[in-house]
């Protein structure tokens, strides 16, 4: 009798241990999201900087942070909107940062605005209806003809070779996710640009990397945007057909234009810049100058040429 209550209990004890197990492993397998980049920069940019440089500004039911300097010198020549890379955020090393401050200097207010998310699930493809489905499930049973023939003349088929074909390479970002992006994009910049206009100037917009590349597309499709300057830093679209079309937009934009690059840029932009100047040739865009930077782009002698040769362009302007 006491031998089967120590089994009992034994049993007990290891049914025991095995529910607390499977319940420990089931909560460790439990995947938690992590947080949005744009909630982790954001926080950096509250807890880091100034609150009187901290602007929230509210893009259709998504608010999101920009960064305020005023001008510092006797005479004020305009405002400047300062748009970051997708990866990068207003305050990096990238030149950004330093352009926020540095053109104080020169006479401009500055806004720098924090980029929204990527949606790398983005699509638009549509799956086939019902209808569609029954249609080619028709299509395919008539075409089907189960004869000796239409069987030796499938194998006849296999057996030979097959000629070559083009293949095209698959690219780095989907057409779609670009999209998404340029749409929340175009949101915040537009609400940066009604809150900037409070004051009306001059409009300077100075855009790096795939935000570049997307804003050309957007003042291409919009020739009436009030914008006096655009300066674009290594623009950029990480998708074959969408910036082998860049080519063309960057001559149909209004604006004056400054497209600056990096001697150790992407492949893809250095090609692409001999493509530009033929298309600003054929188009008459005489408002577009090409400037070249060498040299590492996070340096301090680097950024201290991109603001002389940003300063030039914009004092032929006004």
């Amino acid at each position: 009798m006491i031998f089967a209550q120590l089994i009992k209990k034994t049993l007990q004890n290891v049914c025991c241990c095995s529910v607390l197990c499977l319940s420990a492993y089931a909560s460790a397998a439990e995947h938690i999201a992590p947080p949005a980049l744009s909630s982790i920069e954001n926080s950096d940019i509250q807890r880091l900087l100034p609150n009187e440089e901290i602007k929230p500004i509210l893009a259709g039911d998504t608010e999101f942070l920009s960064l305020y300097s005023e001008y510092m010198s006797r005479d004020f020549r305009g405002i400047v909107l300062l748009i970051p890379d997708w990866h990068s955020t207003p305050t990096s090393n990238t030149g950004m940062s330093y352009l926020r401050k540095e053109l104080t200097n020169l006479g401009y207010t500055t806004y720098a605005m924090t980029v929204p998310d990527i949606d790398w699930q983005a699509s638009d493809t549509a799956t086939p209806t019902a209808a569609q489905s029954n249609t080619q499930t028709d299509s395919q049973a008539q075409n089907e003809e189960p004869t000796n023939t239409a069987q030796s003349s499938n194998n006849n088929t296999t057996t030979a070779a097959q000629e070559p074909h083009f293949v095209n390479a698959t690219d780095l970002v989907s057409s779609e996710v670009l999209s998404n992006y340029k749409t929340n994009l175009i949101m915040r910049y537009e609400a940066l640009y009604q809150n900037a206009m409070s004051v009306p100037n001059n409009i300077v917009v100075i855009a790096q990397g795939t935000s570049a590349g997307l804003l050309l597309e957007h003042y291409a499709d919009f020739p009436d945007s009030r914008i006096d300057a655009f300066i674009s830093l290594s623009s950029y679209l990480p998708n074959t057909q969408r910036n082998k079309e860049l080519a063309q937009t960057t001559s149909l934009v209004t604006p004056a234009l400054l497209d600056i690059y990096y001697a150790n840029d992407n492949n893809d932009i250095l090609m692409s810049l001999k493509s530009r100047q033929r298309w600003v040739n054929r188009n008459a865009k005489f408002d577009y100058r090409q400037r070249q930077l060498f040299g590492l782009r996070d340096a301090p002698e680097q950024h201290a040429r991109l603001s002389k040769v940003i300063d030039g362009f914009l004092r032929r302007l006004f």
